[in-house]
């Protein structure tokens, strides 16, 4: 059985696309086939996340007409398979982007998971993603600010049929100012499933056009990452033992 999942956000910089890559690499790693869609057409950055960015042929040409979806497919060396969309503002032109939940579903059959890396917001690229799916994570930050925000993609969901799988928090820093897992739920009405915490070593993957899991698998995030891929497939997961540095401390701490 094939899951469709949309991962959404109403807001941008939340951190969706850097969840998306390793989500996929982390499901990888549990054996499962994984498929991570670029669905952000007009501002896509799972490419240069996974670093495959410098192709020919993407999501782009699909929706053109120009190709068909299996010569976009790329596999990634973690594993799973990409498909890209096209970072040049040119290949904006003529893209049917409804055209989307019909491509998704040929997908069916063809992996365990497909994850829809969805455009921020609550435009038409944003809401073709959602209707291309079966499922939802909905991605927010803990401020106020991104939670409210984030409600509007559950009642989206809630009046298109896509079933809501739960919230994921990201980039907690612990601040004070931040909301905790009950406020966050208390507001949303759906469980907070994940909280992945802040880390500096992100932006230095994505610099280096390197996904979490291949440069600092045993931080923090990325064992939040395992944790929540480990939630989606009903599996135990039992982080490395690692010597915990006092962000990582206060971090557990306040997630308790």
């Amino acid at each position: 059985m094939t899951r469709l999942i949309c991962c959404s956000s109403a807001k941008g910089g939340v951190g969706k696309t850097t969840i998306v890559s390793n989500l996929a690499a982390a499901l990888a790693d549990f054996g499962e086939e994984t498929i991570a869609i670029d669905a952000n057409l007009s501002t896509p950055n799972l490419g240069l996340h996974t670093g495959i960015y410098l192709v020919s042929k993407t999501l782009h040409n699909v929706l053109r007409g120009e190709y068909s979806l299996r010569q976009v497919i790329y596999t990634h060396p973690y594993g799973f398979k990409v498909i890209p969309a096209s970072l040049k503002l040119s290949d904006l032109a003529s893209v049917d982007v409804a055209k989307l939940p019909e491509i998704t579903f040929s997908l069916l059959g063809k992996a365990n998971y497909i994850l829809l890396d969805s455009a921020a917001g609550l435009g038409r690229e944003a809401l073709s993603a959602l209707s291309a799916a079966d499922e939802v994570l909905v991605i927010t930050n803990p401020t106020l600010p991104s939670v409210i925000d984030a409600m509007k993609i559950l009642k989206i969901a809630q009046q298109t049929h896509v079933k809501p799988i739960g919230v994921v928090v990201n980039r907690v820093k612990g601040s004070e100012y931040e909301l905790n897992k009950s406020e966050i739920e208390e507001i949303m009405g759906y469980p907070v499933i994940s909280q992945i915490p802040e880390d500096p070593n992100v932006e230095r993957c994505v610099q280096q056009k390197k996904l979490l899991f291949e440069l600092y698998p045993t931080t923090p995030a990325a064992i939040e990452i395992k944790r929540l891929a480990a939630y989606l497939t009903k599996r135990n997961y039992e982080p490395p033992i690692i010597k915990q540095n006092l962000f990582s401390r206060l971090f557990k701490i306040f997630k308790s």
